[in-house]
């Protein structure tokens, strides 16, 4: 699973800074908002055809990732 996150960088000065994917100009957050917009995997694959499933894949775990906050209780 960890090896799907490599495949997302940051890289400043390109995007703002904002996770992308393989270095390209695709923002994560991109693709994390057609996913929810009801587009589906093949669309987007259609829609850019330098992206691999592996990147989707790799951008949902990132956000699953980024979600995962610990909890306290007293």
């Amino acid at each position: 699973m960890n090896e799907l996150l490599t495949r997302i960088t940051q890289i400043p000065g390109q995007c703002g800074g904002r996770p992308c994917i393989r270095g390209m100009r695709i923002r994560v957050s991109d693709i994390l908002e057609m996913l929810a917009e009801n587009v589906t995997v093949s669309e987007i694959l259609e829609d850019f055809p330098d992206l691999e499933l592996e990147d989707i894949q790799a951008c949902l775990l990132f956000a699953a990732r980024r979600t995962d906050f610990v909890r306290l209780t007293a």
